[in-house]
């Protein structure tokens, strides 16, 4: 097991490796004062992983309730949101309760805006069972749900007091969805660590998965604790995610965040005429990535215009010009629209 601890204004520990999932009810146990557990978890996962989690955490002394939602995208709105507030004031949960999301992006993005909204705010564990929850969105207390507007629009910083990967739940992922997790491993690969992205280029989908995951929460730690609420360097960690969230939008969710965040690195790469574009080009590809969408710039532009990122008139996009080398490039939104059509 690989431990990696962020220190920002909450401390806590990321443990990552094999079997992990029947020790939670123990790890929970070790952050203090608590009687009752929520796991919030979603259709296709808690009947995976759900049992397990449950009987660790009644195991360790907690009382546990469930709450599972539909899986996918489009739960992540503001009645289920709003319904699992309710439940949780149902169930009777204190300010010295925890909830705990089992699941991939989706489950912690709306279990953790809830947890930082109930009671103004109760812990959380973050327990990842997809790749790209593991490498990204678990790690550095974003949290959010969408609105028709656009994705993420509504949301918190709160920083989980735990996250415990288990690197056996990737094993039961399809492999599109796993696939979908390598586009979040590439980018940071892309951003900062060109030793990553060979091993990637060596490997393909035989990577090693402890030390891949391990490595891309390291770097991600490190960016949370200098600029912990994405006012300066964290915003490179949205490479691909700007014009990626327009092409996701603009299927309506059916195309996955991380096809749709490869599509959206792979349109600024060619933009920028960034020196290792066809090498980007090439290690997306060979993960089954998509490189190229049949959206028009006038689409996208559209979506782009409600980007969380925006502000004022200048969305900061994130630019590769090399591999482990990318700026933060202040855009006017006039500008955008060319931009997208050089990239596609």
């Amino acid at each position: 097991m690989n431990t990696v601890t962020v220190s920002a204004s909450k401390t806590y520990d990321i443990l990552i490796g094999s079997g992990l999932l029947p020790q939670l009810g123990a790890q929970v146990k070790k952050l203090g004062k608590a009687s009752k557990i929520c796991v919030v978890s979603e259709t296709a996962v808690f009947p995976l992983y759900g049992k397990t989690v449950t009987e660790s955490l009644e195991n360790a002394g907690f009382s546990v309730v469930n709450f599972v939602f539909p899986a996918g995208e489009e739960s992540k709105n503001g009645s289920v949101f709003l319904e699992l507030l309710n439940f949780l004031a149902q169930s009777g949960l204190t300010r010295t309760d925890i909830v705990v999301a089992l699941g991939g992006g989706v489950t912690g993005d709306l279990a953790g805006f809830a947890a930082a909204s109930f009671l103004r705010g109760i812990r959380f564990v973050q327990v990842p069972t997809t790749l790209l929850a593991a490498v990204d969105s678990s790690v550095g207390g974003k949290t959010a749900i969408d609105l028709p507007a656009g994705k993420n629009l509504a949301g918190a910083f709160c920083q989980p007091s735990l996250v415990l990967c288990d690197t056996d739940t990737l094993d039961t992922l399809p492999t599109d969805i796993f696939r979908d997790g390598c586009a979040e491993v590439i980018k940071y690969g892309i951003l900062y660590d060109p030793v990553l992205f060979a091993h990637l280029e060596e490997k393909g989908l035989d990577f090693d998965r402890e030390a891949v995951i391990t490595r891309c929460v390291e770097l991600k730690r490190d960016v949370v604790m200098e600029d912990e609420f994405d006012t300066g360097a964290r915003m490179k960690l949205n490479l691909g995610h700007t014009i990626g969230h327009g092409v996701e939008a603009k299927s309506h969710f059916t195309l996955s965040h991380g096809k749709s965040v490869a599509i959206g690195m792979a349109i600024v790469s060619r933009a920028s005429g960034c020196a290792d574009t066809q090498q980007i080009l090439a290690l997306l590809e060979r993960f089954g990535l998509p490189t190229h969408t049949d959206y028009t710039a006038d689409d996208l532009y559209a979506y782009t215009l409600s980007d969380k990122k925006r502000s004022g008139g200048v969305v900061n996009l994130i630019i590769p010009r090399s591999i482990g080398d990318c700026a933060i490039v202040p855009t006017p939104v006039e500008q955008l629209k060319s931009l997208i059509q050089a990239g596609l």
